[in-house]
């Protein structure tokens, strides 16, 4: 796998360390908490490290794409586990509870 070649980092750092903590540091909250949306923000996130960015590809190979493609599967399997919770949260604040020991005479 290639390595980060950015004097502002490690360069034996592998790129997708260096993108974790990057992406880590960012402050995306920041960002939602001004309105806008999860697009923008990694649109702000590329442009603000576009040549770190540009200096991974410069050496991206087949395991580097391996790598990111286990990264995307990662990634979606993440949104839906919170999708899943989200659900259960929704469903558990519908749900009410009924006490049938308690008649009406």
């Amino acid at each position: 796998m290639k390595k980060i070649i950015n004097k502002k980092y490690n360069k034996n750092e592998p790129w997708f360390k260096w993108l974790t903590r990057e992406l880590n540091s960012y402050e995306a909250f920041q960002d939602f908490d001004s309105g806008k949306n999860p697009l923008d923000v990694a649109e702000d996130f590329i442009s603000l490290n576009k040549i770190a960015i540009s200096e991974v590809f410069e050496n991206f190979d087949e395991e580097d794409k391996d790598t990111l493609d286990q990264f995307l599967k990662l990634t979606e399997c993440e949104m839906h586990v919170f999708r899943m919770l989200e659900k259960q949260i929704e469903l558990r604040n519908k749900i009410r509870y009924v006490d049938f020991k308690k008649r009406k005479n």
